[in-house]
Parts: C-alpha cells; sequence; structure tokens
C-alpha cells in the first residue's frame, strides 16, 4: 500500500472521534497501515498536535485502551497531528497545503492525501473548491481522494448540483461516497452468497421467487436528534440510500468480474431498471408513518413530535415502507417491499426471499397444509447469519407438513474479530478500492426513483401520514402493501431462528 497522509476535515467532531479515530486505530493494532502513514486533523478548534492527541486518541471515552500495549499506543498517537484553521475560507487552505508539505518533508512521504469531509453538508462542495484551487486536488506522481459522507443531497437537485460541484474539482474516480452500510461484511456477503452457489444463482429470478421483502428496524427514537431527523426522514435518511444498496446486491445482475467499476456498472443498470413511481400512484405504493406515545415494557415513552427539536405539527416520517417493481428480464413482475422505522419492536435488518409455491397442490388443506412458501432470510444484524424456511413431514399417520429452519450464522466463520465497517471502508480508499463506494450516477438514478415520493409528501396534504404506537411493527395500513401476496410482512426478533414468537412485542 502507498505512503499516504490521511487529512480529516472536521477532526475535532463527533464522527472523527466516534468512528474514523477508532477504525484507524484498530487497523494499526492490524498493521494494516502503509509503512509510511500520517494523520492530519483540519479544524477550526484550537489545538495543538498534543492536545488533539489527548481528545480524540488518548482520553477518547470510546476507545478501550486499558488492554493496550503502551508502545502500540505511543507509536499510534505520533501519526496524529493537528491544524486549526480560522474558518473555512479560501485563504486557509494554504495553511493546510503548506502543513501537508511540511508533514511529507518529515515523513519523507511522496504527496499522497486522502481529504475525509467529516464536515456539515454545506461544506462539502466549498472544501473540494478551495483544495483545488491550492492544487491539492491534482494527480500525477501522487495521488489525491476525496471522501464525502452522506447525505449525498437532500433531493434531486440537490444532488446534480453537489455532484456538479464536486466533478468541477475532483474527477469522479478520485470521489469516495461512503455509505457505512456497505462496509458490513453481511451485505458484502449477499454477493459471495448468490454468485458463488451453485444452488441459489439458478433460482434467483422471477420464475421462482414471489416477492422479495427488505426490513430495517431500530427500537430506538430520536432522542436528542429530532431537530436534526425533522429535516431528513425515514425516506432521506434510510431508504434512498442504505436499503436501496442493498436492494442492488439482492437484485443485480452477475457483474463480469469482482473489481469496482464491473460491480458498480451491474448496480447502475439496476437503478435504471426500477420502474417509475408516479406522483398519482404514491398513495397505492408508498406510506408513511410517525410514531405515538405508548407503553412498552411498562415504560412510558413519547411519541415524536414531542421528542425534543421536533415541531409539534411535523409531518415528517419516521417510518416509510414502498412497494415497488424492477423491470427487467430477472425480475419483470417481482413485486419488492422495503420498510424502515423508528420505535419498532426491536433493532434488527434483514432480506426475505419468499419463493413461489409449487405448482401443484399434492398436499391438500385437509392433510393440514397449504401454501408452503420457501423462504431464504439473510439476516444482515444483529445475529448476522442465513436461515433456509422449507417444509417437512410431521412424524405419525397422514401428510401433516409443518415449516422449519436451517440456519447458519456468520459467527460461526469467525477466526478472529469481524471488522467494522469504517476499518474495511477506510482501508479500501487507501488501496484506491471503490467497489463498497457509491457512483455519482447511481446516487442520481436513486435521487430520480424517490423524487415523485418526496413531492407527493412535501405538498399534497390529502396524502395521510399514520400513527404507530411505538413499539409496534409501524401502521397497520402498511400491510395492504403487502396484501393479496397470501402472505404478510415477516415481523423478525432479534434472534435469527426466533421468527415463530411474539419475543419483542
Amino acid at each position: 500500500m502507498d505512503p499516504l497522509i490521511f487529512t480529516i476535515f472536521g477532526a475535532s467532531g463527533d464522527l472523527a472521534k466516534r468512528k474514523l479515530l477508532p477504525a484507524l486505530f484498530e487497523l494499526h493494532k492490524d498493521n494494516l497501515l502503509p509503512s509510511g502513514f500520517a494523520v492530519l486533523g483540519v479544524s477550526r478548534t484550537a489545538f495543538s498536535d498534543d492536545a488533539f492527541r489527548e481528545e480524540v486518541f488518548l482520553k477518547n471515552e470510546l476507545l478501550d485502551l486499558s488492554q493496550v500495549d503502551e508502545k502500540v499506543k505511543a507509536d499510534f498517537a505520533q501519526k496524529l497531528f493537528y491544524q486549526p484553521i480560522p474558518d473555512y475560507e479560501k485563504s486557509d487552505y494554504s495553511i493546510v497545503k503548506d502543513r501537508l508539505a511540511e508533514l511529507d518533508r518529515q515523513f519523507n512521504l511522496p504527496g499522497n492525501y486522502i481529504f475525509y469531509l467529516s464536515t456539515p453538508p454545506n461544506l462539502y462542495s466549498i472544501v473540494p473548491k478551495h483544495l483545488a484551487a491550492q492544487g491539492l486536488n491534482e494527480n500525477g506522481q501522487h495521488w489525491r481522494r476525496l471522501v464525502i459522507e452522506k447525505p449525498f443531497g437532500y433531493d434531486l437537485d440537490s444532488a446534480e448540483a453537489l455532484n456538479n460541484d464536486l466533478q468541477q474539482c475532483f474527477q469522479e474516480s478520485q470521489i469516495y461516497r461512503i455509505d457505512h452500510y456497505l462496509g458490513k461484511e453481511t451485505v458484502q456477503n449477499m454477493l459471495v452468497t448468490r454468485f458463488a452457489n451453485g444452488i441459489f444463482e439458478p433460482l434467483w429470478n422471477r420464475n421462482y421467487i414471489k416477492h422479495i421483502e427488505i426490513t430495517s428496524a431500530e427500537d430506538m427514537g430520536v432522542g436528542s436528534r429530532g431537530g436534526y431527523y425533522d429535516k431528513s426522514g425515514a425516506l432521506r435518511d434510510m431508504l434512498q440510500n442504505h436499503l436501496m444498496q442493498v436492494v442492488a446486491h439482492v437484485a443485480m445482475e452477475p457483474p463480469i468480474s469482482s473489481g469496482a467499476e464491473a460491480i458498480r456498472s451491474e448496480k447502475l443498470k439496476l437503478f435504471q431498471s426500477l420502474r417509475p413511481i408516479h406522483e398519482h400512484q404514491v398513495g397505492r405504493y408508498a406510506i408513511r408513518g410517525q410514531y405515538l406515545a405508548s407503553h412498552i415494557r411498562g415504560l412510558q415513552v413519547k411519541g415524536y413530535r414531542d421528542e425534543e427539536g421536533v415541531p409539534k405539527d411535523s409531518i415528517t416520517e419516521t417510518y416509510a415502507a414502498l412497494k415497488f417493481y424492477i423491470d427487467n428480464w430477472r425480475w419483470a413482475g417481482v413485486p419488492f417491499y422495503i420498510r424502515t422505522g423508528k420505535r419498532l419492536p426491536t433493532k434488527v435488518t434483514e432480506v426475505v426471499i419468499t419463493f413461489k409455491t409449487p405448482p401443484h397442490a399434492l398436499f391438500q388443506k385437509n392433510d393440514h397444509f397449504t401454501n408452503l412458501n420457501n423462504q431464504i432470510v439473510m439476516r444482515i444484524q444483529p445475529d448476522e447469519g442465513l436461515l433456509l424456511k422449507f417444509g417437512m413431514k410431521v412424524p405419525g399417520a397422514g401428510f401433516k407438513v409443518k415449516t422449519t429452519g436451517m440456519d447458519f450464522h456468520y459467527a460461526d466463520l469467525m477466526e478472529g474479530k469481524v471488522p467494522e465497517a469504517y476499518e474495511r471502508l477506510l482501508l479500501d480508499v487507501m488501496k484506491g478500492d471503490a467497489t463498497l463506494y457509491a457512483r455519482g450516477d447511481s446516487v442520481i438514478e436513486l435521487w430520480k426513483f424517490v423524487k415523485p415520493i418526496q413531492d407527493v409528501w412535501a405538498n399534497d396534504p390529502d396524502v395521510k401520514i399514520y400513527g404507530y404506537p411505538a413499539g409496534t411493527w409501524g401502521p397497520s395500513v402498511a400491510d395492504d402493501l403487502i396484501k393479496g401476496e397470501d402472505m404478510t410482512w415477516r415481523n423478525p426478533c432479534k434472534n435469527l431462528t426466533n421468527d415463530d414468537n411474539y419475543c419483542e412485542l
């Protein structure tokens, strides 16, 4: 791996302390960082190098350093540097350029820089422009890469404007749009499950699959983030980015190789195949909800509009559910269902593949058996793994059939710890591997898909937002999306194989 300087803009902020520095330290402990490596934190806070090391590393309450060898800690701390800037104005970036050059000389580094924007989104266009003005965007005998966090815009217009601003300053190949969901091992494992196994891939199409559903549930409310969340909502915060990327892993065509561009190109084709939901169809294909005050396990919890920072007349959705189709050869006619929400019964994310019933009803109703739908449940979190559900004969007279499950737990493969999502993603950007990063054209396609829903929910007072008691599985009207399938949503437990119990309610 090439020597480099990892530059974090907004280095005194929450993300740097919670995710970035802990991830870099884990890579350091595992000897995965390049031999020539330094971190330069940049922010308006007036830290010295030593104060920065103390604040974000040595005294970081989110890092347990009690069992770490003193030399390992000291070696990593000496890689951390800090450059305060008066503001994020154009003139400030000459200071950053000079400090980078000084570190290059000090460590005999070749001028390879990663610029990580751990800043408010309103700086996503400004920082790259000022870096480019200093020539810090230029590839040559060295390389430069830019990493930005979501949101990649708030709607189609802002996403297109952001893409345009970024691509005026950096080439698309230099831009890494990070989505921590794609760093999860179990999301990546979907591609392996599909494309490395001959028992699955032949069945992975409209001929055998009845429908696909994806659930991403959180049991917590918005807490102290109410003011921020009210400007976002479930559609923007989770569905448009994280969950549609999961859809891509489930539904994309086989890429010609495991290379970044091959995989990202297949994702783009998939997003281009999404059947548009027109504004007059939104009420039929999209449901939004908002959690209400309730009692959960004997405790009173607030409704969304009672949370700190949330307007009393807010129509921001804390729950969103969609039904949609993918118009291509593989998936023609197969409905996809996605839902995400806060204050649901448990924290869980999973994909459920439901297969069609056998064409001939050999076991009739009087044999206690109808409508067996085999399922593959791909659990992303927690209790990561895979559950295969199929029918077996109950011992005894007749043909009484019971659905049973065969499960695999991802922990069974672990020889050591599973790396956190940010560890994998930061290592990939250091290597120049963009496989798990979103490409600009794919981001735009997804905003195009959700734009009619956003517009209707924002502007049409006749489209309802449904209340649901905190601690339940969302508004009951969401069941209408899946009605007619002789099925309902799979309401999972936190444990993969406890799906027959109402264990969280």
